[in-house]
């Protein structure tokens, strides 16, 4: 089976967005794109009540695809883009086709007026179920480009990406995360910022009512965990340039104001094979709805 990186594509202009860094991607990964355009079918009794307005439906679906297609092939001439169809619920459909690709990509829609993103019901839904990494970008050119700005203020295929960020639970590290977010920093010849997060037990903000303040201790142990936990991925990686960062806080708020200084974020997300409801996570939830880099949620058991 070829490896693909799959993109959501509804003609939006966050949509649009995924699609471009999808294929940046992919020249990096040296694979093909494949645009997914899921489209649902006109009602029969629409459709027989308005041909014209079924005509025009078909025309849309078929524009979409095949504009965006020829706009990547222009700008990146080295990455093979395709085109797919499918007619039905976009989530299922999405969730369906993420099980051959190796990424699927989707676009991440601006609040207006509020720092943040939303993602809707479909994008959420699509992150529960999904067990290939998923990346989320949002329609802001420069915070998907990913690199470094230049003399003239703008980022360039000439400058260097900014650097990737991940972050890392030393109590329970996960390879498949961690693996992820070295491979991307290699790819992009990117530093790697690997952010570990903690917050003080009940019993130690008693401690320090009682006149004993811990944290200068717990800081030296978590630092000294998250070495321990990173070195034998240093050995694997050399030539990935690793800051650890360990910090005491939320680990989501951490993480997105990290994510104003990153090309990528990445976020672990427990697998759970469970009928009820949809799984993403605390951490991973608010780092999606509020990073302005892009996201990748790398589903892990």
């Amino acid at each position: 089976m070829v490896r693909t990186i799959t993109v959501g594509l509804d003609g939006s202009l966050e949509s649009r967005a995924a699609a471009e860094w999808a294929a940046r991607e992919a020249a990096l990964r040296r694979i093909p794109v494949r645009l997914l355009h899921v489209w649902q079918p006109v009602p029969e009794r629409m459709a027989q009540a308005s041909l014209s307005g079924a005509e025009t439906h078909q025309y849309w679906t078929e524009r979409i695809p095949r504009e965006a297609a020829e706009g990547l092939r222009l700008r990146h001439p080295g990455v093979e883009v395709t085109i797919e169809q499918r007619a039905g619920a976009p989530a299922e459909v999405l969730a369906e086709a993420a099980r051959d690709a190796e990424l699927l990509i989707l676009g991440s829609r601006a609040l207006s007026g509020l720092a943040g993103f939303l993602i809707g019901s479909v994008g959420q839904s699509v992150v529960a179920r999904a067990e290939v990494p998923v990346i989320l970008v949002r329609a802001d050119e420069q915070a998907a480009e990913g690199r470094v700005e230049g003399p003239a203020g703008t980022p360039s295929a000439a400058t260097g990406f900014r650097p990737v960020v991940v972050g890392l639970d030393t109590g329970s590290p996960d390879g498949t995360v961690l693996a992820f977010a070295f491979e991307e920093a290699q790819r992009r010849a990117a530093p790697l910022t690997v952010l570990r997060a903690w917050n003080l037990s009940s019993s130690q903000i008693y401690a320090m009512s009682a006149g004993y303040d811990p944290r200068e201790d717990l800081a030296r142990a978590q630092a000294e965990a998250l070495s321990e936990a990173l070195l034998p991925w240093r050995e694997k990686y050399p030539d990935v340039e690793v800051t650890e960062d360990s910090r005491l806080g939320s680990p989501a708020g951490h993480l997105v104001d990290a994510a104003r200084d990153a090309s990528l974020v990445v976020v672990g997300r427990r697998i759970r094979r469970s009928p009820f409801g949809m799984h993403i996570g605390a951490v991973a939830h608010a780092v999606m709805h509020h990073a302005t880099a892009p996201v990748a949620v790398v589903a892990h058991v």
